[in-house]
């Protein structure tokens, strides 16, 4: 068992402890944060260590790191960690659930973050710093560039390049052989047909309210 250090204690790194600690031949020390966000000492009964004393207490000769951070800020929180981790030494590791479908024949990226439930297909290139949360398809020769969130449910075509530090929300749909630039959000539910040029913001349309309410429903 590879001994490795989570980078953060909120939802996602606890997130990360669950699957590490259930599928995967790494092993968790120790959990890390900055020190000023530190609120406890302990989670899940491993210690949890100020970043800046990291290196001493768990050598990146003998452990290798996780950067367990959400998409704040447009992944650039996330983005900025895994640089500080990489400057320290350490090897960033990926978790890919077994309960994902992976035939594409390149190899994944560090510090990866992919849920159950998805499928990539042939061909697909996956960068570093990538989150592919439960239940995507990542369709035939796409590609994914570094620091990407991706959200649950998206249907990316084939042919499709993302390129760095993009959000794609739950439920979004990219038709084939369109290019989303960088730093561009794809909100919930959108339908992008055609080519997002760089820091775009793209937003579904919410479902209103009916003028109907659910009591004079007869059928329900």
């Amino acid at each position: 068992m590879t001994p490795i250090i989570i980078f953060g204690t909120g939802d996602i790194a606890q997130l990360a402890h669950y699957y590490f600690s259930n599928d995967s031949e790494h092993q968790v020390s120790a959990f890390t944060v900055d020190a000023e966000y530190i609120t406890m000492h302990e989670l899940y009964a491993l210690p949890v260590v100020p970043f800046s004393e990291i290196v001493r207490r768990y050598p990146p000769d003998r452990h290798k790191l996780f950067v367990a951070l959400s998409y704040a800020k447009l992944n650039e929180v996330r983005k900025q960690k895994y640089l500080a981790a990489k400057a320290l030494g350490y090897r960033l590791v990926s978790y890919v659930s077994s309960r994902s479908t992976v035939l594409t024949q390149y190899p994944i990226g560090e510090n990866c973050f992919i849920l159950e439930d998805n499928t990539i297909q042939p061909f697909v290139t996956i960068g570093n710093n990538v989150t592919l949360w439960s239940g995507n398809h990542i369709g035939h020769h796409s590609i994914i560039h570094d620091h990407c969130f991706i959200a649950s449910h998206v249907v990316v075509s084939g042919g499709v390049e993302i390129e760095e530090s993009c959000f794609i929300g739950v439920n979004a749909t990219l038709r084939d052989h369109i290019k989303v630039g960088k730093n561009c959000v794809i909100g919930a539910g959108a339908l992008l047909l055609s080519d997002a040029p760089p820091e775009g913001v793209y937003v579904g349309a919410a479902t209103e309210r009916s003028k109907v309410p659910s009591t004079r429903l007869r059928k329900i």
